[in-house]
């Protein structure tokens, strides 16, 4: 029980580093922007990533919690090896100032403890290959999205003063910044609350066909909005600044198609 107790913890520690790591990529464009400060900028994504439990549906959570490896295989020491493996390179990534995906640095974790322990076999391939192909897919279609977005925004635009188009747009850009960090609650918090599902199961403290208790909820979106908090300022300049310069009409497309 002790050890259990251990495993959620390190789980939510985890999401709280998730949160000051990854909410930056959310955060990034309206910073650039100079919309928002820094400060404002965190605050407003810490308040839509401990909302968005209000919002989505559990999928990703039961994804990472069965569809990855056998749940039969696993042990807390498992889940223990996948997430401190988790925890460190994220704490690398960000000490770089490297933007990186902590929800599939965490599905490697889980995978390579799997392997590990019990052999290829114990890896869900089908699962696996679902979630390699978005890692390829998603930049790709984010592109697209956001070039399309540009072209219809430019041709609506056109003809009226740079100065009133940024007028608007830094207005928009507030809605649309929200919406993305509203994503990031509902999409990342959920691989914490699979993970402890996964440690619950694995003591026989949950059915297989159950979904994450409210508390497991709750907790888990209020440790990735803490680490929000706490903001993530080296990635902010890597993504907000050294990236590209955005003007705000840019930053909202971007965050709009990052969004969707």
């Amino acid at each position: 029980m002790t050890f259990l107790v251990f495993i959620i913890a390190i789980v939510l520690i985890f999401d709280f580093i998730n949160g000051f790591h990854d909410s930056a990529n959310s955060i990034a464009t309206v910073v650039s922007t100079k919309v928002l400060s820094p400060f404002a900028a965190v605050g407003l994504a810490a308040t839509f990533n401990f909302v968005a439990f209000l919002v989505f549906p559990l999928k990703v959570a039961k994804t990472i919690g069965s569809g990855v490896i056998d749940t039969e295989i696993v042990t807390l020491q498992l889940i223990a090896a996948a997430v401190l493996a988790a925890i460190i390179w994220n704490l690398i990534t960000w000490y770089l100032g490297l933007p990186s995906s902590s929800s599939h640095t965490l599905v490697g974790g889980l995978v390579g403890a799997a392997i590990a322990s019990s052999g290829f076999g114990s890896v869900i391939y089908a699962g696996i290959l679902k979630i390699a192909v978005f890692i390829v897919i998603a930049p790709c279609l984010g592109m697209l999205m956001s070039y399309l977005i540009t072209i219809v925004v430019l041709h609506v635009v056109k003809g009226h003063s740079p100065f009133g188009v940024d007028k608007h747009f830094r207005r928009l850009q507030i809605v649309s910044a929200s919406a993305f960090s509203l994503g990031h609650g509902g999409n990342d918090a959920q691989k914490s609350m699979g993970i402890i599902w996964v440690a619950l199961y694995a003591m026989d403290k949950v059915p297989r066909d159950s979904d994450p208790a409210l508390w497991v909820v709750l907790s888990c979106h209020a440790a990735i909005a803490l680490g929000t908090l706490f903001g993530g300022w080296r990635i902010v300049k890597t993504m907000g600044q050294k990236i590209t310069k955005l003007k705000p009409f840019e930053g909202f497309c971007a965050e709009t198609a990052g969004a969707a």
